[in-house]
């Protein structure tokens, strides 16, 4: 099924009605309002008023320097190549080059009148302000994305929950027939979710920063921790006793994917855990000795785990918070 935006929507609307509107005040070359405002529309409130200025001081620069340059030169094939090497290295220094399109329409149009007059000028003006205002108008609104995050973090959140009772399993069972179909997942969910929380950012101008954005970022460092851990359970072909109590770590952290700060407590039971790793017997063969290693690589990943949850968690507002380990 086609899939219509909402920058196409109002593209579709901006376009037409900027022209409407410069038709109706009976400017000359009306049409270029429509296209003003097509390259105006831009994703985000932020980029498009960075837009706007871009297009609005480089049409503005061309004015001048068409004024200048076809006065003195005249209206002349090698005027417009001459008017070039200076407007553009201008628009280079005054960083508004993604404007140089944008003023090239104005640049033909005062080229094509073979003699500018001050109410060209005007009726260019105007055709600037009709374009670019309809575009910032139209971008005044932008749709909210938070209910896309909510869902967003409700989809990483379950399959970080698959990952880790997954490994419960290999830690009580020694059996593995998980695909890994929730890594690749998680990794293309993160990575989106990022994309979106830094387009919400700019629609909010006045905004330096995104309680999502910390979440995302606090996310995206426990799954790299995760995918360390998983060569690690791989790796132990026999059980042990601490095999089972890592399990039941696991199990709990499984169990703990959801709205409540329990960093602190599952913290705890991980010092607790050590103490008894230290305080058993030593290991009868190499095997047992290469499993009791890896669990105890295994438990120092997840106590960074949760302290990347208990250092970095985001400042929610009370209709959201996120504080799962």
């Amino acid at each position: 099924m086609l899939k219509i935006g909402y920058r196409t929507i109002k593209t579709a609307i901006g376009t037409p009605f900027a022209i409407w509107i410069a038709e109706l005040l009976s400017l000359d070359n009306f049409v270029s309002a429509g296209i003003l405002t097509l390259l105006c529309i831009q994703p985000t409130r932020k980029r498009s008023f960075l837009s706007s200025w871009y297009r609005f001081g480089a049409c503005l620069l061309a004015m001048v320097y068409s004024f200048i340059v076809f006065e003195l030169v005249g209206y002349h094939p090698v005027a417009i190549g001459l008017l070039l090497i200076l407007f553009i290295p201008t628009t280079v220094k005054l960083e508004l080059t993604p404007g140089i399109v944008t003023s090239s329409v104005i640049l033909l149009h005062l080229y094509s009148s073979q003699h500018i007059t001050w109410n060209l000028l005007l009726n260019e003006l105007v055709l600037i302000v009709v374009g670019i205002g309809t575009a910032l108008l139209l971008n005044l609104y932008m749709p909210s994305l938070d209910a896309n995050l909510m869902k967003m973090q409700k989809k990483i959140e379950g399959n970080f929950k698959i990952i880790l009772t997954e490994i419960v399993i290999y830690l009580r069972e020694g059996r593995q027939t998980w695909t890994g179909r929730e890594i690749t997942e998680t990794e293309d969910l993160l990575n989106e979710a990022e994309e979106m929380v830094l387009r919400d950012l700019e629609n909010h101008i006045f905004r330096d920063s995104h309680p999502y954005y910390d979440y995302v970022k606090m996310r995206k460092k426990q799954f790299e921790l995760l995918r360390r851990m998983l060569p690690l359970i791989s790796q132990m072909n026999d059980l042990y006793e601490q095999s089972y109590r890592m399990a039941d770590l696991f199990d709990d952290l499984a169990e703990a994917i959801h709205p409540g700060n329990t960093a602190s407590i599952h913290l705890q039971t991980i010092r607790e855990l050590k103490q008894q790793f230290e305080g058993d017997d030593l290991p009868k063969t190499r095997q047992e000795f290469e499993t009791r290693a890896n669990l105890f690589r295994l438990l120092y990943e997840i106590e960074q785990y949760l302290v990347i949850k208990k250092n970095r968690a985001p400042n929610f507002k009370q209709k959201q918070r996120v504080d799962a380990p």
